[in-house]
């Protein structure tokens, strides 16, 4: 039992280390294209900041719903039953 959640914690700090990783990634190429379009076109900075904050949004829930999987699988692991 105690490998199955020494296993599950070594899974869950991978998970939520590259979840991190491609999230600051995303984040940084993201950015760096906004930047690049309103330096392009100044006129169209609201849209485009509105479309960015948008998807932000919706990244952010999805790492939240990562924390609820991982303290799912951390305190009521089907595997130790």
């Amino acid at each position: 039992m105690e490998t199955v959640l020494a296993s599950t914690a070594t899974c869950i700090g991978l998970m939520i280390g590259l979840a991190f990783l491609g999230l600051g990634i995303g984040v940084g190429i993201l950015g760096g294209r906004v930047a690049e379009a309103v330096g392009r076109n100044p006129e169209t900075k609201n849209d485009v900041v509105h479309s960015v904050m948008t998807i932000l949004i919706i990244t952010s829930i999805f790492i939240l719903l990562l924390f609820a999987f991982c303290f799912l699988l951390l305190f009521f692991n089907p595997l130790t039953a």
